[in-house]
């Protein structure tokens, strides 16, 4: 592999401050203040986040997914159970997500146990979805080989022929999952490399949260 220097690929933070009292007692409602954020602002894939997996080996695996939904429990996404981060968190629950926006100089970690939503929860988005992406989830054997591009899009044409003029059926093997968190860390970027982290945690009772600054 070329040598290759990114030492000098750096840019300063100078984003305002987060101070410990402009933090809302709450993680969720604190995220959906920064989520409006995000919205009202022209960030593309506002809702991308980075979600981390173990398999049974304990090698950490990673990918981008799209956040759905929030709830009271946590935060849901969709993907192919039979996949291989499907496999994965049949093996170990335990997840990581990770929103980066850039353009605010904000990051948010996420940290908890992986549950899967109810089929109901499941058939409903997946009939709110673009009929072709209900297809796609009937072609795509997901993280499976595939012999090729072609293959693949033969499969999808003949899907859907099959299902023409006709309801899509909500497969079994694709559905939701809800990471419920145990901890959340809000990042904002600042000069000098002093940024600015707080990290929420469970009471004792599990029914407040108990917030920290921490070292940068």
């Amino acid at each position: 592999m070329p040598n290759r220097d990114y030492q000098n690929q750096r840019r300063d933070y100078d984003a305002p401050g987060l101070s410990k009292t402009q933090l809302h007692p709450s993680p969720f409602i604190q995220f959906s203040h920064w989520m409006k954020d995000v919205l009202a602002s022209p960030i593309q894939d506002a809702t991308a986040m980075s979600l981390a997996t173990v398999d049974a080996s304990g090698q950490p695996h990673n990918r981008i997914v799209l956040l759905k939904e929030t709830t009271e429990e946590g935060f849901i996404f969709y993907t192919h159970y039979d996949s291989e981060k499907g496999h994965e968190i049949a093996t170990n629950p335990k997840a990581a997500l990770l929103f980066f926006w850039p353009e605010l100089d904000r990051q948010v970690r996420i940290e908890g146990e992986l549950i899967k939503v109810s089929n109901a929860t499941s058939q409903t988005y997946f009939e709110s979805r673009p009929r072709d992406s209900q297809l796609a989830a009937l072609s795509s054997m997901q993280s499976q080989p595939v012999a090729s591009r072609k293959a693949l899009e033969e499969t999808f044409a003949k899907k859907a022929e099959q299902y023409q003029n006709q309801t899509i059926p909500h497969p079994e093997h694709w559905g939701g999952y809800c990471l419920v968190p145990n901890k959340f860390e809000f990042w904002q970027g600042r000069p000098n490399r002093l940024h600015d982290r707080f990290i929420y945690t469970p009471t004792a009772l599990k029914e407040t949260w108990d917030i920290q600054r921490l070292s940068p």
